[in-house]
């Protein structure tokens, strides 16, 4: 940490787990992680007491400039990110990107010269520097190589010149660096010393690598060759990948990779969105709060339209992530899900990582992901998340990044242990139901008949899925009144039927299923019984008595339907649910219950209620 106050660290482990906390600062790191990381896979019996050890001395050495605090399972350093040189270097090279050629010299300088040689060379253990330092040395590279690109700008060869020879004459493999040398070289009438500089990095590269040059540094060596002026390159953010495997004949090396495509994966927004202006005002806080990397969950039941929200604010605010947008659908609740090393995978390629340089281990996968957002502002869409432990690999770490998770829970361990907020999508307001309504079908049916648009609005729960279906189907029969319409969804014994769009992912039954289907057996077992309750508010003891279950039992339970948005605590100790979700738990009960555990469930609702009546 730069505060300018040395500590004794000594030798040992002890530098280990400082540096995993400090690395990653403001982040949950778990005892088990320190562990692996720290022992290189190999721990003894009592690593355990060691690392606990370690941060009780920790916390003595950082009294008064930071604290670690114990979450769950693991410790967090709790610190201002621009107290720590590798995130301050790293605030200071994002901030470069925009700035004019002599502000962004001096920026660039100043992070440069918080190094203090190779990162984390004084810390013991290899895992520990493979997995921590990955993307730090790449980072300085591409900060010297913009610097040299502004130098270059500016016409300050000269400095430029001296930088670069003294930092290849220990790392001769870079090319991107080796052709900023050659073009200031030629720039200052230097041409034979810019094409010396040509053949010694291919003869090192033929005989170290068994490789020839990239196509950058022969396109210079052919201009210096030719005589033509020099161009200074255009000024991005570059971004050095460093692989782990490499396939023969593929070219590799400490060298300066291009800089990554720009990517831009978000889904087409649905042009008739409307309402949902908490929801929105929720998330545009959130940007308020960047550079910091930040992350916003949006939880809410199935076809609640969250996927639509995110979707639509990342459209409309695109233009603030210059870098790009990512999105993957995790399949959260389908079978199998997107597993995190699959999409970590296909975020890399898309960031301009080759094929063959991909690592096969997540925790590599997502170190290198992590490493190429750097001093990047990019937006990260993950729709449909089944759990934390899915989502957490795939979360940016470095300053101007955010990502908004969409699930079906509130992912509590995100809010938790990785400080995410927490933003509910529920139903729509009536008002924004029926302009929804309107939007599809036109102002003019529903001024036909504006009763019978109120009372479907209410038949579809307000909610945005069957919403979109019952317009669908009006839309496919003109001739159909909303009055009519409505007749049909009074049946409940048809009313989810009536409400699919012949299309497995497009009916609210097999939305309702989804959701169902991940319970554990006891909460799915109190979901079915539940559709036996008279009424839309079921209380603690009136639930615990269709269960059969003591009250404890029966509010864990009650409390994975809350989290699974299939029932609602309004008010303590009582829960609510829409229509649609009680009529689909009646047909549960009544397909998967046999009638003599159902009538034994009544008995004990009315045993129950008898006790209470007064």
């Amino acid at each position: 940490m730069n505060s300018g106050r040395l500590l004794s660290l000594g030798t040992g482990r002890l530098r280990s787990v400082a540096a995993i906390l400090i690395s990653e600062v403001n982040q949950v790191i778990t005892v088990s992680r320190m562990i692996d990381l720290a022992w290189d896979g190999d721990p003894p019996a009592r690593a355990r007491g060691v690392v606990h050890n370690h941060v009780h001395r920790l916390r003595r050495l950082l009294v008064g400039q930071a604290e670690i605090a114990t979450r769950g399972q693991g410790y967090v350093l709790l610190a201002d990110p621009c107290a720590v040189d590798v995130h301050r270097f790293r605030y200071l090279v994002s901030g470069a990107h925009e700035d004019e050629p002599r502000t962004a010299v001096a920026k660039l300088r100043q992070a440069l010269g918080l190094w203090r040689g190779e990162a984390l060379a004084d810390v013991p253990g290899e895992r520990v520097r493979r997995t921590l330092g990955v993307g730090l040395t790449q980072a300085r590279v591409a900060a010297l190589q913009e610097l040299g690109s502004r130098l270059l700008m500016l016409g300050r060869y000269g400095e430029l010149i001296t930088e670069l020879t003294a930092w290849l004459a220990e790392h001769p493999l870079h090319e991107e660096l080796t052709a900023l040398l050659m073009r200031a070289l030629q720039a200052s009438g230097r041409q034979a010393e810019a094409l010396d500089h040509y053949h010694r990095t291919r003869r090192h590269l033929e005989e170290q690598m068994g490789i020839d040059p990239g196509p950058s540094l022969n396109a210079t060596y052919l201009a210096v060759l030719s005589g033509k002026p020099v161009i200074a390159p255009p000024v991005s953010t570059p971004t050095v990948v460093t692989p782990t495997h490499t396939a023969p004949g593929v070219r590799s090396g400490p060298g300066v990779a291009p800089p990554p495509p720009r990517p831009a994966q978000l889904p087409p927004r649905i042009a008739d969105f409307c309402g949902r202006v908490r929801e929105i005002a929720a998330l545009d806080q959130k940007l308020d709060r960047l550079p910091r990397p930040d992350c916003v969950v949006l939880a809410g039941g199935g076809g609640a339209g969250k996927t639509t929200l995110a979707v639509h604010w990342a459209h409309r605010h695109k233009a603030e992530f210059r870098d790009g947008q990512l999105f993957a659908d995790l399949r959260g609740f389908e079978r199998p899900p997107m597993r995190p090393d699959t999409v970590l995978g296909m975020f890399l390629r898309a960031l301009g990582v080759p094929e063959a340089r991909i690592p096969d281990g997540l925790a590599e996968r997502s170190a290198l992901y992590r490493a190429l957002l750097a001093g990047r502002r990019m937006l990260v869409v993950l729709d449909n998340a089944g759990t934390a432990e899915q989502v957490r690999p795939l979360l940016p770490a470095t300053p101007g990044c955010l990502a908004v998770v969409t699930s079906r829970r509130r992912l509590s361990g995100l809010v938790v242990r990785d400080g995410a907020a927490l933003v509910t999508v529920g139903p729509f307001a009536a008002d924004d139901a029926l302009e929804l309504l309107g939007n599809v079908l036109g102002p003019a049916r529903l001024a036909a008949d504006p009763a019978a648009a109120r009372e479907l609005v209410e038949r579809c729960d307000r909610l945005p899925l069957a919403l979109r279906i019952a317009a669908a189907r009006l839309m496919a029969h003109p001739d159909w009144s909303l009055g009519c319409w409505t007749g049909k969804l009074a049946d409940e014994r048809r009313r989810l039927q009536e409400l699919s769009a012949h299309d497995a992912d497009l009916a609210v039954e097999a939305c309702l299923y989804l959701s169902y289907r991940a319970l554990s057996s006891g909460a799915a077992r109190l979901f079915r019984l539940l559709g036996l309750h008279p009424g839309p508010d079921v209380d603690l003891p009136a639930a615990a008595a269709l269960a059969g279950r003591d009250p404890e039992r029966t509010h864990r339970h009650l409390a994975e339907l809350t989290d699974a948005h299939l029932v609602e605590e309004h008010v303590q100790g009582h829960y609510v649910r829409t229509e649609l979700v009680r009529i689909y738990a009646a047909q549960r009960v009544a397909s998967e219950e046999t009638p003599a555990d159902r009538d034994l469930a009544r008995e004990r609702l009315r045993d129950q209620a008898a006790r209470y009546r007064p």
